[in-house]
């Protein structure tokens, strides 16, 4: 089975070629081709996750959006966050959501808790620092 690590961009272009051919026409699932595919497929994921990855979304642009497609105005946010005050603080990116606003927002509005929840990463110390 001709498979190798992608290492480089050229190594991902030679996989992309080659899993190309089984978009057309795929392997029967249990075959050689069929794992060849796979394998592929998984180091192509696996490359393009560590060379280009993409940054969940913004908990305050996912809030701001919902908004705007179902019409809510920021006097509804602030009947879920504890009032008009708090609601622009979070709006304009002074105040961070907290859990229990998470939860009503998901709870109330049905947003995916887990796009609301800002991405962290922890320091040397152990200790969670916000990405901004």
């Amino acid at each position: 089975m001709d498979i190798r690590p992608i290492r480089t961009d050229a190594d991902l272009d030679w996989a992309l070629a080659q899993v190309e051919a089984y978009f057309d026409d795929p392997p029967a699932p249990g075959t050689p081709e069929a794992d060849r595919f796979d394998l592929l497929s998984d180091l192509i994921e696996a490359y393009e996750n560590r060379e280009y990855p993409i940054d969940g979304p913004d908990p305050i642009a996912t809030l701001q959006g919902y908004m705007t497609l179902t019409g809510r105005r920021p006097s509804d946010l602030a009947e879920l966050v504890g009032g008009r005050g708090r609601a622009s603080e979070i709006l304009n990116r002074k105040r961070r959501l907290t859990l229990g606003m998470i939860q009503r927002l998901h709870e109330e509005w049905r947003i995916p808790a887990r796009s609301l929840i800002a991405p962290y990463h922890l320091e040397a110390g152990g200790e969670a620092q916000a990405d901004s």
